[in-house]
């Protein structure tokens, strides 16, 4: 087979799906006269994404298996001055294998969504937003060029505007995705400095291009400062990553997204879009190795984002919450692998948590189906008996997330716990402590979930919020919880299988092969973190047989064990817990969310809106319209009244200032030859 991948083939991946949005999104609704139906809608999207997903893993072989690569301009916008504006495709075992992460996990929402979405009126607009979403992710994994990056971060992030707000007669719903809009654009704000620096320093936006010159920019100093160029960039970079991949403090936005129906939530939340800051970052890698303190503020926001996050997650009582704040922590760990310069690692995990978050997500809503839209935990219970199917997929899917040896979880999450152990860095001692402590955390509010959903006395009919379900066009109250459709659950077990064994399968190639060589890099002298895991793993069944003498195993344990304790035998320790904490403040920091919503609502828009009331009184009102546009015609006016009082009419008074005028000139000439 070639070493040449076809650029044909490559341009039908994302060109696919974006057919598919384009057919239900135009010829499906009334923007195009609703021509075709709901099953030609989503047969057309599912049709692209499939499509899409069989040329991604055919892609995946050749780069794995005949070592195929492709690094080429597919199209060229436009030339200013000699940066070139281009569309272009870089496929290395990186892209390779987003792609079929990617596809795969946006095939099986595919499916979901039309048993989850059957009786909803937007049917055909949700099936052109999840594939326009495909289209727009896509094009981001696979550029080659800092500007296509841009186009495809963006264009995600729009469209996740659209899905969080797919119900936009709901107010929660538009608050969010407002907030889920505007907390993304001050990452981007970052982002985009990044890239301009690195066009203004480098000359070129491409990635190739830029890695060249890597050794250049390592000398250069941002003017007027002490600060590195390099640490500049980077962090800038970062801050574009802290907004799209939901990092302290801007994660505030991701929770609140749960608003949006929950497809959206496996699909955006938990897989794809989320992971977009990971991937950016393990991408230019080989900027990242340039600058220590650029790494170590990634490991700080990291560490903080996996364990505090986390907290958060043992008070929530919505389901889809619940998992929400278990991704912002498996989102830190991923941070964190990336500070250690394990880049690798942090990608496995984005790897092997797509399969099991977005199980998670879509078992979720499966068990909101089947509760008749309820959400609220505390009143389920049981459901295990009545949602079999569900059931198991949803241990399968937390079992993983807790780290259980042989599951796929385990082997990403334990890689990641051992680099941050092994690095050197400044930050790396909390950073351990950070995801140490985090492996009992997440254990606890997983298997909380677990317990109150599926086991323990049922509660179903208890519910005083008769009228709480994620989607506003439907209700139900006291009827007992039924199986969803087979267009539900099939993906469910799809998403199982590789949340079992994708982990083990990859760990040593992904890790130790190279798969990765030319697409992460890593300085060894200065970052030793992925020698010593290469000391301590020798294989995916060492690694499993020896994991259940570690420390991590035991605190997973102790995790479930404790959850099982309090909300199964001993259901009065959980509120006598309660009342503890909220008389010591902690409950209340926790129920606040560390009081960054506040923050943002009282200060950040409360001084937004002070400045734009003063920039409109003082500045437009005041200066703009009151200085400048009406005192310049009073100005006009005046000088006017003033030059008219000389045209009196009189010949004589013409005479006497032509005389005048004579005298002065000749003065100021007589004083001018002197």
């Amino acid at each position: 087979m070639s070493q040449t991948l076809s650029a044909s083939t490559l341009l039908a991946v994302p060109l696919a799906p974006l057919a598919g949005s384009v057919i239900a999104g135009i010829l499906g609704t009334a923007f195009g006269g609703n021509v075709i139906g709901r099953r030609a809608s989503h047969t057309a999207t599912i049709l692209g994404v499939l499509l899409a997903f069989v040329l991604s893993a055919l892609t995946l072989k050749s780069v794995a298996l005949d070592g195929a690569r492709f690094n080429q301009t597919i199209y060229e916008w436009m030339v200013v001055g000699g940066l070139k504006m281009e569309v272009g495709f870089m496929v290395d075992g990186l892209t390779a294998m987003m792609m079929c992460v990617v596809t795969f996990v946006s095939l099986m929402v595919h499916l979901y969504t039309i048993g989850y979405m059957e009786e909803d009126a937007g049917y055909n607009r949700f099936f052109a937003y999840i594939s326009l979403f495909t289209f727009s992710m896509l094009m981001l994994v696979m550029s080659n060029n800092l500007l296509q990056l841009f186009f495809g971060w963006e264009a995600v992030g729009l469209v996740s505007y659209l899905l969080i707000g797919f119900w936009f007669n709901k107010p929660t719903a538009i608050f969010a995705n407002m907030k889920a809009f505007l907390v993304n654009r001050v990452g981007d704000f970052g982002f985009i400095l990044g890239i301009g620096l690195i066009a203004a320093y480098v000359g070129t936006l491409n990635y190739t291009e830029i890695f060249a010159k890597t050794g250049e920019l390592a000398t250069l100093q941002m003017p007027g400062t002490g600060w590195m160029l390099v640490t500049v960039i980077c962090i800038c970079l970062f801050i574009g990553a802290m907004g799209k991949s939901a990092q302290f403090p801007l994660h505030v936005w991701l929770p609140d997204s749960m608003e949006g129906p929950t497809p959206i939530s496996a699909l955006i939340h938990a897989a794809t879009m989320v992971t977009a800051g990971i991937f950016m970052v393990a991408r230019f890698s080989p900027l990242f190795e340039l600058s220590d303190a650029a790494l170590n503020f990634i490991l700080v926001i990291g560490s903080i984002t996996a364990l505090f996050m986390g907290f958060l997650g043992i008070i929530q009582n919505d389901i889809k919450r619940v998992v929400a704040y278990s991704t912002l922590s498996q989102l830190g760990y991923m941070t964190v692998a990336l500070g250690v310069s394990a880049y690798s690692v942090a990608v496995f995990h984005l790897m092997t948590h797509a399969f099991f978050k977005a199980l998670l997500f879509l078992a979720a809503g499966s068990v909101i189906m089947g509760m008749h839209h309820n959400q609220d935990i505390r009143w389920m219970g049981g459901v295990r008996k009545y949602m079999p199917l569900t059931h198991w997929t949803s241990l399968i899917g937390t079992l993983a997330l807790v780290g259980t040896p042989f599951l796929s979880g385990f082997y990403s999450k334990d890689s990641i716990i051992e680099a941050a152990h092994a690095s050197q860095l400044p930050a790396a001692g909390f950073a351990y402590f950070a995801v140490m402590a985090g492996v009992f955390v997440t254990s606890f509010y997983s298997f909380r979930l677990y317990f109150l959903v599926f086991w323990g006395k049922e509660r179903y009919d208890q519910n005083p919020d008769a009228h709480h379900h994620d989607d506003p066009h439907h209700g139900g109250h006291g009827a007992k919880p039924h199986e969803s459709p087979w267009v539900v659950w099939v993906p469910l077990v799809l998403l199982a299988v590789p949340s079992i064994f994708i982990g083990a399968m990859t760990l040593m190639p992904l890790l130790f092969g190279d798969f990765f060589a030319d697409a992460i890099f890593v300085d060894g002298a200065k970052h030793g973190a992925m020698a010593k895991l290469a000391e301590t793993i020798h294989g995916w069944l060492p690694m499993a047989l020896h994991g259940f003498v570690t420390l991590p195993f035991w605190l997973v344990l102790a995790g479930a064990l404790a959850a099982g304790y309090m909300y199964l035998v001993n259901p009065a320790l959980p509120a006598a817990f309660k009342r503890f904490f909220q008389s010591i403040g902690i409950y209340q920091v926790l129920d606040n969310k560390y009081g960054m919503d506040a923050f943002n609502e009282k200060v950040l828009a409360r001084g937004a809106r002070l400045l734009g009331v003063g920039l409109w009184k003082g500045g437009d009102r005041a200066l703009i319209d009151g200085a400048v546009v009406n005192g310049s015609w009073k100005l006009v006016g005046w000088f006017a009244s003033m030059v008219r009082r000389l045209q009196s009419g009189y010949l004589y008074h013409y005479a006497l200032v032509m005389i005048l005028g004579i005298f002065v000139l000749m003065t100021v000439f007589v004083w001018l030859n002197k």
